[in-house]
């Protein structure tokens, strides 16, 4: 279909003598992603229409007239009744075309003094808010695991590490501990983030709100904000809180990540010190005897993800001046994508660590061997001969030499060998060579 043979759109094309092109159409249109909020589009819709008519900007019966016709349209997308039309471009004219034909011209009344700038930062807002708490429940849920599996292993000893090579005795529940911690701060930064977001834009306008006497303070508690976005270029322009929820979310997947490569590590037959439940392990189409960690691993890519789409927004945003561009279009999609990823990656590690079976023994013997308690003797060494820590290593990394020219570990090594290296060291030595005697002098004064 050419131009000629188009009419101008029908919501803006008051100046335009023709439609858009059909390519103009396809890349203008973001309702397959934005039709996700039309439950935050209606909600806006409804607190706006209401102060509207308490303002008496318009009439009683227009408000109760857009507000049934409004719920309908909701009843109708969630019955799956609703036709989503790409040429009406977003969830907000598909909304408010389908109310037009509802109750008739009627419906327009409702987008006064509302742009759809300020209407879609409301309902991206609203989305987040909900979206953080969702995410915060499913972060708890994780930590709930981990303070389990704390409490299951405060005795499990386990070799601690560093590079990847055996360091010190520690505690499972230690290292456990070490997650729980970190995602605790993944929740507090949710929490700080849904704090400094919680503001709402509607009332804005296009950028210099609107001449009409509303009321901010009645839409911003209708719609649950704790306050108005207070410059109305702010309200619109910014993304800022899209930007930290991205950054939040990367964070918490890194973190994920990073377990996850743990999970992949210990349940290799080189370290065998977990076995993944069948719930989150996959086959081999060729090898019989393979049980692969791909839960574990799909968490380990998926990250890279969520940190691509805080780069990808960071991109975007980067060179836009005040206030509304059309690139920002794109913050739901990344966003929606970040957000489905993480929520899934949460219940996956949830699901993971809760069904996996700890191998005990495998542990304790892996913190028998390489030298985990070398530290201990070198302790030993400064509080006992009150030898500086720097000739303490040294004297150490000759015993550790020794051991190992010996294949045994340190406890094996007889008093008298340790003597040939340094002659103060006494049978009391033994005591801090043990991975138990190790755990107790350390562990339980932090933990």
């Amino acid at each position: 279909m050419s131009n000629a043979q188009k009419t101008s759109h029908k919501m803006w094309g008051g100046r335009f003598e023709s439609a858009p092109d059909d390519i103009m159409v396809e890349i203008n249109a973001s309702i397959d992603v934005d039709k996700r909020l039309y439950g935050q589009d209606i909600q806006g819709s409804l607190a706006h229409v209401k102060m509207l008519g308490a303002c008496d900007i318009i009439e009683k019966s227009d408000v109760e007239a857009i507000s049934k016709g409004l719920l309908q349209v909701k009843d109708e997308i969630e019955a799956d009744d609703f036709v989503f039309k790409a040429e009406l471009e977003d969830i907000h004219m598909n909304i408010e075309a389908r109310l037009t034909e509802i109750i008739g011209d009627v419906a327009g009344k409702l987008h006064t003094a509302r742009s759809r700038n300020d209407q879609v930062a409301t309902d991206f807002r609203l989305w987040m808010k909900q979206s953080i708490v969702a995410l915060i429940e499913e972060v708890s849920s994780f930590e709930a695991i981990l303070k389990t599996k704390i409490q299951e292993h405060e005795m499990t000893i386990m070799p601690g590490f560093t590079h990847l090579q055996i360091a010190q005795p520690v505690t499972l529940a230690l290292h456990f501990g070490a997650w729980s911690s970190m995602i605790g701060r993944d929740k507090m930064r949710l929490r700080d983030c849904l704090e400094r977001m919680d503001e709402c834009p509607l009332g804005a306008a296009a950028l210099a709100g609107t001449s009409f006497p509303i009321d901010r303070d009645m839409t911003a508690s209708e719609l649950g904000f704790a306050r108005p976005v207070a410059n109305t270029m702010d309200a619109v322009a910014s993304r800022d809180f899209v930007l930290e929820f991205l950054s939040t979310c990367s964070i918490c997947a890194i973190h994920l990540s990073r377990f996850a490569e743990e999970l992949i590590i210990w349940s290799t037959v080189q370290f065998n010190y977990v076995r993944l439940s069948d719930s989150f392990t996959t086959g081999s189409s060729i090898m019989p005897q393979k049980k692969n960690p791909d839960a574990a691993e799909l968490v380990r890519g998926s990250s890279g993800k969520i940190v691509g789409h805080l780069t990808q927004m960071l991109i975007i945003m980067k060179g836009l001046p005040l206030t509304y561009n059309k690139d920002m279009q794109d913050d739901k999609e990344i966003t929606f994508q970040a957000y489905d990823m993480l929520s899934l990656c949460l219940r996956a590690m949830t699901g993971m660590v809760g069904s996996m079976d700890v191998h005990v023994e495998q542990m304790r013997a892996d913190t028998e061997n390489g030298f985990s308690t070398a530290t201990d003797l070198a302790d030993w060494l400064v509080r006992t001969l009150k030898m500086p820590f720097r000739r303490a290593h040294h004297v150490t990394g000759q015993i550790v030499k020794m051991a190992e020219n010996n294949r045994c570990q340190l406890d094996a090594l007889s008093l008298a060998d340790m003597q040939s290296v340094e002659a103060g060291i006494d049978e009391t030595i033994y005591d801090c060579l043990t991975v138990d005697g190790a755990v107790r002098s350390r562990l339980f004064k932090d933990v």
